[in-house]
């Protein structure tokens, strides 16, 4: 007898088992069949890892696939490319600064100057324009461009330029004062001479007159630190605190509108004059810090109450 369904034959054995050995009962006369092998897939117990994330496990999930694509987002970003007449600027300049294009001797033109570099003319002007505004280069009608002969002036300038334009800048401008002007102090100090003391001494006395007179004493203010640099008889650091004195000519405006500012910039400077006097590298580094912080302090107050005003 053909049976063409399962559906009417009883099956025993093992459900659990795979490939078992099962007996097959013939329904309508209740005669044994015979084995039947079965090969089917095996019901198991449900496994934990293998149950749906519950709701704490799907957000912690999604928490850290954000945070890889956070620090991918920050790690694979655009580069940035330097712009041709920057590298071009620059590479100029270091000719210039080791004497291969000599001041009085003129650079090649611009059409070898881009054939040697491998770029656009337009790329060498604009190159060369950045120099003559850094002051390295100086253009002569009719006979080329030529390195100028460096100097303090031509080296310190182009930070006085940016500095000017970046009144942001003001706390860090502080904080190179905090740097120079101890260590200017001191070794003004230890290299003073009797001419030396006796400029300062003027300045002081020219200071303690106005402020008597109550007139404004920022021109001594500014004129003290400038014999003070003179008296470490160091160009470049005579010239480094003249610029420092043009950059903080709008500072000291606004702290020297300080109720008792001015009297207290005048014990400063004579706390310095007296430790130079006395020949003090330690005690003149000491007091000119102490100066710089008092003028620090009282600038910051006057900020704070600009900003709230």
């Amino acid at each position: 007898m053909a049976y063409s369904s399962i559906a009417r034959e009883t099956v025993r054995g093992d459900p659990a088992t795979t490939n078992s050995t099962l007996s097959v009962i013939d329904e309508t006369n209740g005669s044994f069949r015979g084995p039947l092998c079965y090969s089917g897939p095996v019901v198991e117990p449900v496994r934990r890892h293998s149950l749906p994330l519950g709701p704490a496990s799907v957000k912690a999930a999604a928490a850290s696939r954000h945070r890889a694509s956070v620090r991918e987002a920050q790690l694979i970003e655009p580069i940035k490319k330097t712009r041709i007449h920057e590298e071009i600027a620059d590479r100029i300049r270091q000719l210039i600064l080791d004497g291969t294009y000599a001041a009085g001797q003129p650079l090649p033109s611009e059409r070898v100057l881009a054939a040697r570099l491998g770029v656009s003319r337009g790329s060498v002007r604009d190159a060369l324009r950045t120099l003559e505004v850094l002051g390295l280069l100086e253009p002569r009608h009719g006979q080329g461009t030529f390195p100028r002969e460096l100097s303090v002036e031509r080296l310190v300038t182009p930070l006085a330029s940016v500095l000017a334009y970046r009144p942001d800048l003001q706390e860090e401008l502080m904080d190179v004062r905090r740097m120079f002007e101890p260590a200017v102090a001191r070794a003004a100090a230890t290299r003073v001479t009797e001419e030396d003391v006796a400029e300062l001494e003027k300045v002081i006395d020219r200071q303690r007159r106005k402020l008597a007179a109550g007139k404004s004493a920022i021109g001594e203010d500014t004129e003290f630190h400038a014999a003070m640099a003179r008296a470490t008889h160091n160009r470049v650091a005579i010239r480094l605190m003249a610029t420092l004195n043009d950059l903080l000519m709008e500072s000291r405006k606004l702290t020297l509108k300080q109720r008792g500012r001015p009297e207290r910039s005048l014990r400063g400077h004579e706390a310095i004059v007296n430790a130079m006097r006395r020949r003090d590298p330690a005690a003149a580094e000491r007091a000119m810090h102490e100066h710089i912080d008092e003028i620090a302090a009282i600038l910051t107050t006057a900020t704070d109450g600009s900003e709230r005003s």
